[in-house]
């Protein structure tokens, strides 16, 4: 049999070429996504650095491969290797990037790839082999002499388009290389002994990068983290087995004095409580992400493979697949919820591989959508026997949606509205608005009275489930709160939304406070086990 090397792609390559890429999107939400986990971009995050004395600063922090069990042993949830990751920035408003930061990972074993071996069997007998674990002892920080499994990272910096734009390589300030670590994920805590054990371990892999023409150093974190984001998942793709509103007049209050049957904030609501996520984070001081404009960027997060891939019939750990052609994009995240509630399943995996500035093939998903009628179709009738009400309709009547193309292609002005704006499905930022300290956040953002929440980007403990309900079925109708006084955004009209001021909720509760208040902000991971 002849030697599995990459020049055997050169046979094949004309066939595979022209193979459908394979896609995929948020928390499993295009159909090829399950083929794909380590490329699956669960959330994006983009905010104002809440960190004491970073205010100068933008944290943006991409997640990946979903619904992390902790103990998934035993080889628990590398980054692909072939894969390129990458975090996008458009600072003048065209939808097209102009820095991207990518990250490319390297899967390595101890002893050139042999890993840690026993010698075993009685003498005259024995074997040396390797071991099929990824560490064979206690870890911690300073000793990982008991890993047998390894990570590592380059970091470039892109400025103009990722594919023709000009690129640097990033260097790890603390060893002057161009190589980073990844953490060993959170095995348990007869490995780590502790909680605070892993977080001081991980602590280490927190790094300072100097970029290109940028006086301020920024950081960068890639490991395993809790995974911050709340949902009522199995229930609310079960047609919303519950009703999605209120029950308490207040969230938390515990008086059942909302909507009568209405669901109430409970951990239990939460499908994530119990999973990690593996995290890229990175903080740059905002002046080296800003351009001539008004201060607002756009961001989202990519996750690409080289076109084809010819597995190894005879594989083995270093050399299981050659891969090949331009590199093609199958996962893409910005605002959250848009191509999980938003965009047609026929076109769930056309997002996957598009490009903000050709949004416009999915304007009629944003200006008419389909979400509102479901939910009109599986509730309105309840509703009017419950209130004993003749509401004609709870989706709302204005067509098309201005307020949610606003919303999730161009922004609101004085806001998140870039100077030069061109529609597009981005996560928006004014890095101009201060960021709100971690305890004093509303976890509705914007629409809780809090400029610096989502959709003003998006922090972790914005509560984007509950602000997504709301907005959809007609929130932006009615006059919100902005600095304290109520303004209406001329966007529609009450009228157009019956059920506009209802509190739609999932049940599951959030707020920043659940997370760390300094970078990475995410917290510590599930240990696999106590």
């Amino acid at each position: 049999m002849k030697a599995f090397t990459p020049s055997l792609l050169a046979i094949v390559i004309c066939s595979t070429l022209v193979s459908a890429p394979s896609k995929a999107s948020s928390h499993r939400e295009a159909p090829n996504i399950s083929r794909f986990p380590t490329l699956d971009s669960t959330d994006f995050y983009a905010f104002n650095s809440y960190e004491q004395g970073r205010g100068e600063f933008v944290t943006l922090i991409a997640n990946y491969i979903p619904l992390q069990d902790a103990y998934g042993g035993p080889n628990y949830f590398a980054m692909d290797p072939d894969a390129t990751y990458s975090i996008h920035i458009d600072n003048d408003g065209d939808a097209m990037e102009d820095i991207t930061f990518q990250f490319n990972f390297t899967s390595m074993l101890p002893n050139n790839n042999q890993g840690v071996q026993l010698t075993v069997g009685p003498d005259g007998n024995q074997r040396t082999v390797s071991v099929p674990l990824k560490n064979i002892g206690g870890v911690s920080a300073g000793d990982d002499s008991a890993t047998n499994f390894s990570e590592s990272y380059t970091l470039a910096m892109v400025s103009g388009p990722q594919a023709t734009g000009t690129k640097a390589t990033l260097t790890n300030s603390s060893s002057t290389s161009g190589s980073f670590m990844k953490p060993l994920d959170y095995i348990g805590n007869k490995t780590f002994t502790s909680e605070q054990n892993y977080q001081t371990y991980a602590d280490q892999y927190v790094y300072d990068v100097a970029l290109p023409g940028c006086e301020s150093m920024a950081k960068v974190f890639v490991g395993q983290r809790k995974d911050p984001f709340v949902v009522n998942l199995g229930k609310t793709f079960d047609l919303v087995n519950y009703v999605p509103v209120e029950g308490d007049s207040a969230p938390g209050a515990g008086d059942a004095g909302g909507f009568p049957g209405g669901i109430t904030q409970s951990m239990d609501n939460d499908d994530l409580v119990d999973k990690n996520i593996t995290s890229i984070a990175i903080e740059v001081p905002k002046s080296c992400l800003t351009d001539d404009g008004n201060g607002v960027i756009g961001s989202w997060t990519t996750a690409s493979l080289p076109q084809a891939r010819i597995l190894n019939p005879d594989a083995s750990f270093a050399n299981n697949a050659a891969n090949g052609g331009a590199l093609t994009q199958v996962s893409r995240l910005g605002n959250p919820l848009v191509n999980e509630l938003v965009i047609g399943i026929k076109d769930k995996d056309a997002f996957s591989t598009s490009h903000p500035q050709d949004d416009g093939q999915f304007l009629d998903y944003v200006s008419h959508p389909a979400l509102p009628e479901l939910l009109n179709i599986l509730f309105k009738d309840a509703v009017n026997t419950t209130l004993g009400a003749e509401i004609e309709t709870l989706a709302p009547t204005n067509f098309p949606r201005t307020d949610l193309i606003t919303a999730f292609l161009t922004g609101f002005a004085g806001v998140n509205q870039q100077a030069t704006v061109t529609p597009s499905e981005m996560l928006r930022l004014n890095t101009g608005i201060a960021a709100t300290a971690q305890a004093d956040q509303s976890t509705f953002g914007v629409v809780g009275n809090d400029l610096a929440g989502f959709p003003n980007g998006r922090r972790p403990g914005d509560d984007v489930v509950d602000i997504a309900l709301r907005v959809v079925m007609g929130r932006l109708c009615h006059p919100i709160p902005v600095g304290g006084v109520d303004t209406d955004l001329g966007l529609c009209v009450p009228e157009d939304a019956s059920v506009g001021t209802v509190p739609f909720t999932d049940g599951a509760p959030i707020h920043a406070t659940m997370m760390d208040a300094s970078f990475p902000y995410l917290a510590t991971p599930l240990a696999g086990s106590k």
